[in-house]
């Protein structure tokens, strides 16, 4: 019983910030609904801002309600689904509000992807209309996939004539040499973005929201296990978790904020975090395509940037870089980190270089985007803070589900409004991810991790990470953050290999830093992990490469790392 007085204790409380509330009224709206309100309140002010070209909220819903117009031309109805294959742009921001004005569902697909995996989201998700950046359109034809509607748009269709080179940068970044022309394909279902812009009026269709039933986006999961599976998210989901964030942050008011869009749009991270929280609250969004690091700190000195989100990796990069002084982090309201788990010695040295502080966060596709932050001020190195109002969180013994008191290690479930419905198509996964406990429908996170008694939570791995030998349950993730404080090692990843005799053997994939390669060897690693961790976790295997698998968002694929094991 103790377990269960602890979460409905919500120990977590008296640590929020000042002005936070426990709980926060959720309004019946859709997210055109708010986007129109916050359009009219701030008309004739910079929404967008991209490679010095800027946009009002008043010319963006104006543009927003032209592609709502064109889609439903094109007989987009409530209900069908519309991919969105773009990079972080204007265009993007258009589609996404204009898809939902006409009662679609988005489904964002990661410019990354190959053709097969377009060809599983395109299938799965049951999309047939696109809008796609133009030199992507390679992917979505071999693909195979037959579509009603692509709707082709160019990456410089938005940038003023001085920045007409950031396209042609753009398209070398990601491989490709030439862009496929909207002229060229006009027609039998291929229409040009900007052309449908200018054939229809501003006069959306008027559609009839059901908030918290109606799907507003199917972002595709990582695929950590196997081929990605699309999270059932509601426009009072999405509308729940941009609220739940603000709440939590009461540092950032409303039509004040200017926030670096670098993170992309696709991810639900982006999407949400910055993107819907963004134009919710009538900030200005400073867009970046493919974010270079000088034009960042550039842009983020020249529009008098308030926040920034952004990803470990990025973090870890940015407090060596030499021009991260340029920009005076301190006068940054919030600096959060997500989407992977932020080394304790990436904080400390982003403290001592820029003196300001990281707020790490935690947060799923499942749970459209965020259910725990650091309290501003109150920030525990380790932990990924405590979840935001409305948001309940557990922890259970991952195998019997029966909940277990602050301090035991065991797999974190999740119960609040930004939950999502479920898995598109697959009734079994959502039978196993939601589950009734207490009365209460949980997320199942996959997550191991434990609570403190101030209601704190700390990370440990992902449930399948966790390598078993003689009997031991061992973290990968605690070996990954040894190894990451070597001076010489620059990344590492940390895998369990089968064997018969103690179940499975920790095996350490390391890359050195360049000056360290071919001078550190596999016995100095294991000695120094031998120095710092038990003797159970010590690596019985370590292995150099240049490189690691990463994931879009940056963080080590342990997914492909355990597929080029069992290929071996």
């Amino acid at each position: 019983m103790e377990a269960k007085a602890r979460y409905y204790e919500k120990p977590w409380l008296k640590f929020y910030p000042a002005g936070v509330p426990q709980t926060i009224e959720i309004p019946d709206k859709s997210l055109p609904q708010v986007f129109d309100e916050v359009a009219a309140k701030y008309s004739g002010k910079d929404a967008i801002v991209f490679y010095g070209n800027k946009i009002s909220y008043s010319k963006l819903k104006e543009e927003v309600d032209r592609f709502a117009s064109a889609l439903h031309e094109l007989g987009i109805r409530k209900g069908d689904k519309v991919a969105v294959y773009l990079l972080n742009s204007p265009q993007y921001i258009i589609a996404y509000f204009g898809a939902l004005k006409a009662g679609a569902t988005l489904t964002p697909i990661s410019p990354v992807y190959t053709s097969i995996e377009v060809r599983h989201q395109l299938e799965d998700s049951g999309a047939e209309s696109i809008v796609c950046q133009d030199f992507l359109y390679d992917n979505v034809e071999r693909s195979g996939v037959k579509l009603k509607n692509v709707i082709i748009t160019d990456i410089s269709d938005y940038l003023p004539m001085s920045k007409k080179l950031v396209g042609k940068s753009v398209l070398g970044r990601y491989g490709k040499t030439e862009a496929l022309s909207p002229k060229a394909i006009e027609g039998m279902g291929f229409h040009p973005f900007q052309k449908l812009l200018k054939k229809y009026p501003p006069n959306p269709p008027k559609i009839e929201f059901n908030a918290g039933e109606d799907v507003a986006a199917l972002p595709y999961t990582g695929g950590t296990t196997g081929l990605p599976k699309g999270a059932v998210l509601t426009h009072r989901n999405l509308l729940s978790c941009q609220m739940q964030c603000l709440a939590f942050m009461p540092t950032l008011e409303q039509g004040k904020e200017v926030i670096p869009a670098l993170l992309p749009f696709y991810h639900i991270y982006g999407q949400v975090v910055v993107m819907l929280n963004g134009l919710m609250m009538g900030a200005t969004l400073v867009l970046f395509t493919t974010p270079d690091l000088d034009e960042v700190l550039d842009s983020m000195d020249r529009y008098k940037a308030t926040t920034f989100f952004s990803v470990p990796t990025a973090y870890q990069f940015l407090k060596d870089y030499d021009k991260t002084g340029r920009f005076n982090w301190k006068n940054l309201k919030i600096i959060t980190s997500g989407a992977d788990t932020l080394h304790e010695s990436t904080v400390k040295d982003w403290e001592r270089r820029t003196g300001s502080k990281i707020q790490e966060g935690y947060g799923l596709t499942e749970s459209s985007a965020v259910s725990h932050l650091n309290p501003i001020g109150r920030s525990k190195i380790g932990s990924f803070g405590v979840p935001l109002p409305n948001i309940i969180a557990a922890v259970v013994n991952h195998e019997t589900n029966e909940f277990l008191p602050p301090g035991e290690i065991g797999e974190m479930i999740l119960n609040g409004p930004n939950m999502m419905k479920g898995y598109w198509k697959r009734p079994k996964d959502t039978q196993e991810s939601l589950i009734e406990l207490d009365g209460k429908i949980w997320l199942k996170t996959g997550d191991l991790v434990r609570m403190d008694d101030e209601g704190y939570f700390f990370f440990y791995d992902r449930k399948k990470d966790m390598i078993k030998y003689k009997g031991y349950s061992v973290f990968a993730r605690e070996i990954e953050e040894v190894l990451h404080q070597h001076p010489q090692i620059k990344a590492a990843g940390v895998l369990g290999v089968p064997d018969p005799t103690v179940g499975q053997l920790i095996k350490a994939i390391v890359v050195l830093q360049p000056e360290a390669r071919g001078k550190v060897s596999e016995e100095e690693i294991v000695k120094y992990c031998a120095a710092n961790l038990a003797h159970y976790k010590v690596p019985k295997i370590v292995e150099f490469r240049g490189e690691l698998p990463k994931t879009d968002v940056g963080k080590v694929s342990h997914r492909e790392l355990r597929e080029e094991l069992e290929e071996a």
